[in-house]
């Protein structure tokens, strides 16, 4: 059976307003438009201009040509140019092979493993629920992070420790905001009392249509509905959280499930045709139930985030902003690649924020699916149409910031039990769908993961 979308989540993105528009009218009119200006210039004399997909493929081939001399990468958007930093060292010829490459490059103190090491001190000395770090490699440095519950003996803690690792290796910044889990996003899925959203479908490993959403859902509820009291439609194969990564893989409990690889705009559709790791730097937008569609930049990789819940690693950290409704979002590009589902974060869409994501492509190989081309069947038979999902909130039955049904229906975002429901945008037939974890956990003035 085809399954289908709520038709009150009609395509609409109300509550996304302002940020929910200005990102349209980035994503939309170019979702196919090519960024690539040509390969007219010497390889060997100038950097090549390149889409931010094909910087992250190059980065990751230097990364293993470099060996030790590389230190980090990030995409500079407005030469689209890949900028890859290398440690000077004994061969005079890392430099060389980069540039041949086509990337630009910028020589710097720290190494790789001196950033990996002074993560580890952050992680042995300041696991502190409230603080994240990544590594940064516009900075070359390691960007530490705490919100509004840090304070204290737990601040003075932190700022001790970054401080032992030197200006020159870390820096500290202070969140205005907490890392909280954020409502709902999409259309909603339920289980176990809890609301959250699917993120993007795939094909597990046997064959069978499912979907990845976050993993703190997965492991909130067993089985899920799209509708609140519904017949379950999906069943956890697979959840982690917390610890490395914040992902669950929902298989769909009818086989014939339509499971087409698309995000929903609200109007219209985008195809996702794969999975791609995260360049800092690099352009993406954020589906969510509660701001519609947002856009922003990749701040740094390899993000940890210490939540009330546990500590979560491996993460993508942005200034995209997300507010209660959004968590779990889908994190994509303008050509249609799947990169991240939301994770946690602060702040909102009026004062800015930070949110973090899992990387899709790490939870597409733990859990051993596929996802773009071949992974399922369906086409998306209601896009566009009355059902086709409404990605954007909004919908008839506004639940809270705009939210369709948000907080499932009397939890409004931002309220007691706001922080901790989330939602990833994916579709089936078209449709996204969101998530609300109705227990409150770490709601309100705590931190932690979305949803």
């Amino acid at each position: 059976m085809s399954h289908k979308r709520i038709p009150k989540r009609k395509a609409a993105m109300a509550a996304g307003g302002v940020v929910a528009l200005g990102a349209a009218a980035i994503l939309l009119p170019n979702a196919n438009a090519s960024q690539d200006g040509g390969g007219s210039h010497d390889a060997a004399a100038a950097p090549r201009t390149l889409k931010a997909a094909d910087a992250s493929d190059l980065a990751s081939q230097l990364a293993g040509q470099l060996g030790d001399a590389f230190a980090g990468s990030y995409y500079d958007a407005g030469a689209q140019r890949l900028v890859v930093n290398v440690v000077p060292g004994d061969d005079d010829q890392v430099a060389v092979r980069a540039q041949r490459a086509g990337a630009e490059i910028r020589e710097v103190d720290n190494s790789m493993t001196e950033l990996h090491g002074g993560a580890q001190t952050l992680k042995s000395e300041a696991t502190i629920p409230g603080t994240s770090w990544a590594i940064d490699p516009r900075t070359n440095k390691i960007l530490v992070t705490a919100d509004s519950t840090v304070t204290g003996e737990k601040w003075e803690q932190l700022e001790s420790t970054v401080g032992r690792l030197g200006s020159g290796m870390a820096t500290l910044e202070k969140s205005a905001g907490t890392f909280k889990t954020f409502v709902s996003g999409g259309d909603a899925i339920f289980g176990g009392g809890a609301r959250c959203s699917l993120g993007f479908n795939v094909t597990a490993g046997d064959g069978s249509p499912a979907f990845l959403t976050a993993g703190h859902c997965g492991v909130a509820a067993d089985a899920w509905s799209d509708a609140q009291d519904g017949q379950p439609i999906g069943t956890v194969d697979q959840a982690v959280f917390p610890g490395e990564g914040d992902f669950a893989l929902v298989t769909y409990d009818d086989p014939a499930t339509e499971a087409p690889s698309e995000v929903n705009l609200g109007d219209q559709t985008l195809q996702i045709s794969g999975a791609a790791e995260a360049t800092v730097g690099e352009q993406v937008f954020r589906m969510g139930s509660t701001t519609g569609l947002a856009d922003g930049q990749v701040l740094g990789l390899d993000a940890t985030v210490n939540y009330p819940e546990g500590t979560v690693s491996g993460l993508i950290q942005t200034d995209v902003c997300a507010e209660p409704g959004d968590s779990g979002g889908s994190l994509f590009t303008q050509d249609g690649l799947a990169i991240g589902l939301t994770s946690g974060g602060s702040g909102d869409c009026t004062a800015g924020g930070e949110t973090f994501f899992q990387p899709v492509t790490t939870a597409l190989e733990a859990v051993g699916a596929t996802l773009g081309d071949g992974a399922g069947d369906g086409a998306g038979e209601q896009t566009g149409g009355e059902e086709a999902g409404g990605a954007g909130a909004g919908g008839d039955e506004p639940g809270g910031a705009g939210g369709g049904d948000a907080g499932a229906g009397d939890e409004q975002p931002g309220g007691d039990d706001a922080g901790d429901s989330t939602g990833t945008v994916g579709a089936v037939s078209g449709s996204g769908s969101g998530t609300d974890d109705g227990t409150g956990t770490g709601a309100g003035h705590g931190s932690g993961p979305l949803g």
